[in-house]
Parts: structure tokens; sequence; C-alpha cells
């Protein structure tokens, strides 16, 4: 077994402010990668840009980055941090800010390279990140991927780079602000992290520890999910520390066939990242050890397969996805060493159709 985490997370009421004098000694003038309006509307870039101010530090904004963020975003923003001679990054928002930061870190570091260097191994290099989530799913502030779509390749995935993140700022306060929608969807992302994690080749007591413990924070928030109640501070708080935990357990392990399964869906259909992971879910699960399936069921408050799958299909609103886009996410999968490789059980094709649902 192994264990390397090396960002340092704070999850309280106003992380940002109460550490402000620590995270901001990063550097001297900021990079703030976010989205059009959700950092906005949740006060999460105020805090960023009030704390900045006090420290005596300057910055300057990016907010164009788009769901699923491009390797052409991610150039363009570099290339303003690099003009405006900024030597940190900042990322506020869900997994495609915080993705998108990490690589733009790492362009900001070899200012001299092209786009095509974020897919060359040999460099590991990258500017201070700072990662500040607004939902719960991706656990990207304690990861190192960064996961990019490729519009050249009608693609999409991680670069080789390993990037963590300097600190994360985790404030559950922000999440009160999230559309139903996007919590629903990166929910499901967090448990869809937690499976893929449990049953997975790498797998490790280190990794099932944070799995099991995601899995029993995310099940006290079930009954939200589930429109039983609406949801509390304190299931604010569980559902980003549900989604952080997960993120570790990936840090360890990676994941695994849905999550490879998913990109054609969000390539080709615009389906939510999170939505298009938990399609696969109880397909995933339905081949695996049918006693961790049912240990893993258990930990997050199911009653059966069909009760997870279910709660996934109303959760995500799926329209009807054709058989014909199935089997192009079957096809890509199998020839994906990768995915292929985490998982723990043998895949051939009559067993990766009943994964998809075609058989």
């Amino acid at each position: 077994m192994q264990y390397y985490m090396p960002t340092k997370l704070y999850q309280e009421k106003d992380a940002v402010k109460k550490h402000a004098q620590e995270w901001c000694a990063l550097g001297t003038k900021a990079l703030i990668v976010t989205g059009r309006s959700s950092a906005k509307k949740n006060g999460a870039l105020f805090d960023v840009c009030d704390s900045l101010t006090k420290q005596g530090k300057t910055y300057v904004i990016f907010d164009e980055i788009e769901e699923n963020p491009s390797v052409d975003m991610v150039v363009a923003a570099s290339r303003k941090g690099i003009s405006e001679e900024a030597d940190f990054v900042i990322g506020i928002g869900g997994g495609s800010p915080l993705d998108a930061a990490k690589a733009i870190a790492f362009l900001m570091y070899y200012p001299e390279d092209d786009a095509m260097s974020l897919y060359q191994a040999g460099k590991n290099g990258a500017l201070p990140v700072v990662a500040i989530p607004t939902t719960c799913g991706t656990g990207s502030e304690v990861t190192p991927y960064s996961i990019l779509t490729r519009k050249d390749l009608n693609s999409k995935g991680s670069i080789p780079h390993k990037i963590f993140p300097a600190f994360a700022l985790v404030d559950g306060a922000y999440l009160a602000f999230a559309p139903k929608q996007v919590l629903y969807n990166t929910a499901v992302d967090a448990l869809g992290h937690c499976i893929e994690s449990y049953v997975n080749t790498n797998a490790t007591e280190y990794s099932r520890m944070f799995v099991e413990k995601s899995l029993k924070i995310w099940a006290k928030s079930k009954e939200v999910f589930e429109g039983k109640r609406a949801a509390e501070s304190s299931d604010y708080e569980n559902m980003l520390l549900a989604s952080s935990l997960a993120g570790m357990a990936i840090t360890l392990t990676g994941t695994s066939l849905p999550h490879g399964l998913s990109y054609p869906l969000t390539c080709h259909l615009g389906l939510a990242h999170g939505a298009g992971v938990g399609y696969f879910q109880a397909g995933y699960l339905r081949e695996a050890d049918q006693k961790t399936c049912e240990e893993l069921l258990g930990l997050a408050g199911f009653s059966s397969l069909e009760e997870l799958d279910m709660l996934i299909h109303k959760l995500c609103r799926f329209e009807t996805i054709s058989e014909e886009m199935l089997l192009l996410c079957a096809n890509e999968i199998l020839s994906n060493e990768t995915k292929l490789k985490n998982c723990p059980f043998p895949v051939d094709r009559e067993k990766m159709l009943r994964i998809v649902g075609l058989e």
C-alpha cells in the first residue's frame, strides 16, 4: 500500500477567510478561475477577492470556464494569467473550474509551451493552486487529476500530469446556492467515485477506508435526494465532506469503467458528467462480486441494486439513450486499457454490453 495526499484541506464555515493569511502567501498576484455566475451568487468569489485585498495581494479574474472545460479554454486562461504576471491560481466552482485551474497552472509554469505539452509526459511543474469547491461531486479539490475536453478529437480524458492543489478550502455554505439539478448530478458523481474506487484493482485498506466513511456520510442526506425532506446546513457540510473523501479514494485508485463509459455521453449528448457516470453504476455493480455489491449498497443506505438505480435515474432525469450511443460507449471503453486495467473482474464484449444495458 501507499498513501500520498499533499493537499492541505480546511473544511469549516468561512474557511476562505479564516485561513487567508496562509493561502494568500502562495504568491503576490492570483489568477482566479471560475464560471460565469455561480461563484458570484454563492459569495465564494467575494470572499476570495476580499481576502486577497486584505492580505495586500492583487488578482485578475477569468470567469469563462465552461462545463467540461476544453483545452482551448485552458490555453486562453493561461495566456491571460501569463500576460497579467499572476504567480498562483485559484479555482472556484465545481469540477470544471477546479480541473481547469490545475491545467492552467501547468501551462503558466511553462509559458513557452503550447497546448500539446499538456499531454506530454516528463514535466511535472505547476504554479500553486487553491481549490474552493462549490458542488458536491468531483472531489477535485483533493485529487491530482485534470479532465479536459479535446475538441480536435471529440473526446475527453485526464492529462498525464499529477497536480495537487496546495490548499482545499471547503465551506458547506456555498453549496446552499447550487441549483438542485447541479447538486443531484454531483452527488451521484461522488457516489460513483466511491463505487468505482472500491470495485477497483488498485483498492487498498486506505482507499476502502475513505470509501466506507464517504458512503456513510453520503447516506445521511439520502432522504434529501429522495425528496423526503429539505436540505439543512448540516446536509451541505456532509455532502461536501462525502465528496472530498470520495476524491481522496480515487486519488489512490483511479476510477474504473463507468467513468470511461460516460465520456461519449458527455461529448456527444452534452450530458452532465455526474449523470453520465451514474448511468452505468448499477450495471457495473451487477457484474461485481456479490458480497462487495451488498456491502456498498448497505453503507450508502440502499436495500437493493434496483433501489440504487431508481434513485440515480430520478436524480439525473435521464432521457432515452439510443442503442447506437450505448454501443459507442461500449466499443470505446473496450479499447481503453487504463479503465479496463482498473476493473477487478474480467470483461469481454458480452459482459460490457450487459454493463451498458444492451443485454
